[in-house]
């Protein structure tokens, strides 16, 4: 089986433009891709783990990545998917948040001469000359077939910015640019990118002439990714001083039993066919394959280490019921309390546990807060500094526990 073979087999591929130059490239390691990531946080999610892994499969079988920092579309804004318009970044926001991205890339991928590669498509974008641009580039695209895209569709019905308008001519821009100066031959997005990434390959066609050499696409299927990155309204950091790697591990050993497969095939590196065998697992065998996805991810992520005492901490706390040193912990200060307590409501929004106060309540009134192993009825319950001191364990629902001290 080929490294191609082996991404369909893993459910990974959705569309693609030409299968048979696709497959022929890239199981012979002559596949020079890009997949990029817009700077709008200070770290990567759950959300990107696709991505990732799939570039570190594709190196590994002789293929080249680019990861492309998206310093200047991030300026403009992504519209996919969206009902509204994204936050405006300041550029030194942006620098910065690409900084982090690559610290977290070097884990998954080996960059170096020869290997990986990193670029900031800010280098060329933030340069251009807006006339030349319209000159160069926009006489390639219709407007007409620009307004059909899914990606804009959903902003249409609340009013899309000519800001956002913007962001396929950029993205396009990016692979005509890649393909000019670094060898780029292929691009991979998510399903939700078909139209700008086709974009992308009309305008190389468009400047290039059509028989331009390894104009190839192939979309990562990101219906599964969408669902990741999220819990509860919190997003899932590959960043430690966001989500512990006992939030992480807890998060993966959480999904839905319809999902551990799925991610199990799509997002680790255990062969087919030990995965082929889980198929008919059931019950506590189904949870098993969780603890599985679980540590498998929290290790690629984290390091063994962590996995374990993620994993060691995990079991302790739902055979035991009792807590653990590396179960997540929020420390208050006095400046947190009020008069010398705190209320239900602010703590569960301190411990990031709600999103917000309207949340907490809600959570609080659907009996799905206990406190010290006692659920919690009154919105108005609060914690004294004495009780801080000694710790308090709280759980939301079933499978969410957390410590606070004082």
């Amino acid at each position: 089986m080929g490294i191609y073979e082996e991404l369909v087999a893993r459910g990974l591929i959705a569309q693609v433009t030409n299968e048979t130059e696709i497959r022929e490239m890239i199981n012979a390691g002559k596949a020079t891709f890009y997949i990029g990531f817009d700077c709008t946080a200070d770290s990567l999610t759950a959300g990107h783990f696709m991505a990732l892994t799939l570039m570190k499969r594709l190196q590994m079988a002789g293929n080249k990545p680019i990861a492309l920092i998206g310093g200047g579309t991030t300026m403009i804004g992504d519209p996919s998917g969206r009902t509204d318009m994204r936050k405006m970044l300041t550029k030194e926001d942006i620098e910065h948040n690409a900084a982090c991205f690559k610290k977290q890339m070097e884990r998954f991928i080996e960059f170096g001469e020869g290997k990986a590669q990193m670029v900031n498509n800010a280098d060329w974008l933030l340069d251009l000359n807006y006339v030349n641009l319209l000159r160069e580039v926009g006489a390639c695209f219709s407007v007409n077939n620009m307004l059909r895209a899914e990606c804009y569709k959903q902003r249409m019905e609340k009013g899309l910015s000519f800001l956002e308008f913007n962001y396929m001519i950029m993205q396009s821009y990016d692979f005509y640019y890649l393909y000019q100066h670094y060898g780029c031959n292929m691009q991979f997005g998510g399903d939700d990118q078909w139209s700008n990434m086709l974009g992308g390959t009309e305008l190389i066609r468009k400047k290039l002439g059509k028989d331009a050499h390894c104009l190839t696409i192939t979309l990562l299927t990101d219906s599964q990714g969408k669902k990741m990155g999220k819990t509860a309204g919190n997003a899932v950091w590959l960043d430690a001083n966001k989500t512990s790697p006992f939030e992480f591990y807890q998060y993966w050993r959480n999904v839905a039993d319809s999902d551990v497969l799925k991610c199990i095939r799509m997002l680790t590196f255990l062969p087919l066919e030990q995965i082929d065998e889980m198929d008919g697992w059931e019950g506590e065998q189904l949870n098993r394959a969780k603890e599985i996805l679980a540590w498998e991810l929290t290790k690629m992520v984290h390091g063994e280490s962590e996995a374990d005492k993620a994993q060691n901490a995990a079991r302790a706390l739902f055979s035991a019921g009792v807590s653990d040193e590396n179960m997540p912990t929020t420390t208050l200060s006095e400046a947190d309390l009020k008069d010398g307590s705190i209320d239900v409501i602010s703590l569960l929004t301190a411990c990031k546990l709600a999103a917000s106060r309207s949340e907490a309540r809600k959570l609080i009134q659907g009996g799905g807060v206990s406190v010290n192993d006692e659920k919690v009825s009154d919105i108005y319950l609060s914690f004294s500094a004495e009780q801080l001191k000694e710790g308090l364990h709280i759980r939301k629902g079933k499978k969410a526990h957390h410590k606070v001290l004082l």
